[in-house]
């Protein structure tokens, strides 16, 4: 689903762009805010109370964290936070690019959590759990999506020497 939310909102961002919204006159810029879009959907997800059962809710993000993770349900609360955050910092053209690098390493962290939940079949929002095969190149193409969103416009990273 929050692939879905990513490529149907990059489009719809892209083709206001066609329209002449100037904002959107890239695939870059349009790419930054449909993650932006899909992360405020996966954000405010960590704050959706238990026994919602129609979309994911706290206890099914909680669930999704190993054993290892000290205080998950914090870190579900913290990881929220950076996700909504990271939303903002992505449509904001002069933080964009300090927002998809730590977007991407937050979604860098994230994957042991993705990995744990599929092999130890965690449901999610009342579904079965998603395969590894699948849970794994989203984790790819989210990392992707926040690395290409924080190279500057234009393509080029300048450097500081």
């Amino acid at each position: 689903m929050t692939v879905v939310v990513l490529l149907v909102a990059t489009l719809v961002f892209r083709l206001l762009g066609v329209l002449g919204v100037g904002r959107f006159a890239t695939w870059r810029v349009s790419a930054a805010h449909g993650l932006a879009v899909m992360l405020v959907m996966t954000g405010s997800a960590h704050f959706v109370p238990a026994g919602v059962t129609f979309m994911p809710n706290h206890a099914d993000l909680v669930a999704m964290v190993p054993p290892f993770v000290p205080l998950p349900a914090l870190m579900v609360y913290l990881t929220g936070v950076l996700e909504l955050a990271g939303a903002a910092g992505l449509v904001i053209e002069g933080t964009r690019r300090v927002a998809g690098i730590c977007l991407a390493l937050l979604f860098v962290v994230l994957l042991p959590a993705n990995i744990y939940a599929a092999v130890a079949d965690v449901p999610f929002a009342g579904e079965e759990a998603s395969p590894l095969w699948q849970r794994v190149p989203e984790q790819i193409l989210y990392i992707g999506a926040a690395l290409w969103a924080a190279v500057p416009v234009g393509g080029r990273v300048r450097s500081s020497t």
